[in-house]
């Protein structure tokens, strides 16, 4: 009998709430019942869509700027705080040492993302219809409505209801024109909705 098995993972992930949607996914892998056990593997994520808009764009660069600006502060902080003594129950020593490790990982995220974005300033030449910087209003079946914004997955902000590009919700969406139906699934289940408006403003 082979040594060898598949074994499947399968999870959910919730992008959001409410119509920010749901998406299920399935992961093989191929175990050796006879190795020793390394840790769970974690496939690798898939990259997300390069494009942002003009304002999102500038966002990021005054990121990475307040980041260098910040971090010789922390930096002066945290040795004032490593002269203190004892590192082992120096929480102000701990706390400057997490601060200045999340400054470096956005500051060496920002320096990679940059290059790569690729700013959207033009509207489509079908504004009826949904693409990327689109403003898009549904209706459901019962008569609630929903407003939300396309943008790249650096824009991503729920409370002002901009939603990625690369979210279920927004993929359901792209192409579509006023008057089209969509079918959203939601944590809830199934909601079949209408696009009443879209526009560019």
């Amino acid at each position: 009998m082979s040594h060898w098995r598949i074994r499947t993972n399968r999870w959910v992930w919730l992008f959001g709430s409410g119509l920010l949607g749901l998406i299920g996914l399935t992961r093989k892998r191929v175990v050796c019942l006879h190795c020793p056990v390394m840790g769970r593997y974690r496939p690798p994520a898939a990259p997300s869509s390069p494009y942002i808009t003009a304002d999102g764009y500038a966002a990021l660069q005054q990121d990475l700027q307040l980041q260098w600006k910040k971090r010789p502060e922390v930096t002066k902080a945290l040795t004032a705080a490593a002269a203190e003594g004892d590192r082992s129950e120096n929480a102000e020593y701990h706390y400057r040492k997490k601060e200045l490790a999340g400054i470096d990982r956005r500051i060496h995220y920002l320096q990679k993302r940059l290059p790569v974005l690729k700013v959207v300033a033009t509207q489509p030449d079908s504004p009826g219809r949904v693409f990327f910087g689109a403003w898009v209003q549904l209706e459901d079946d019962d008569g609630m409505q929903y407003r939300y914004r396309i943008v790249g997955p650096d824009e991503f902000d729920a409370e002002r209801h901009w939603i990625s590009m690369d979210a279920p919700v927004a993929k359901a969406l792209m192409g579509k024109s006023i008057d089209d139906e969509v079918q959203i699934h939601t944590p809830g289940g199934q909601i079949r909705c209408i696009i009443v408006a879209v526009d560019y403003s």
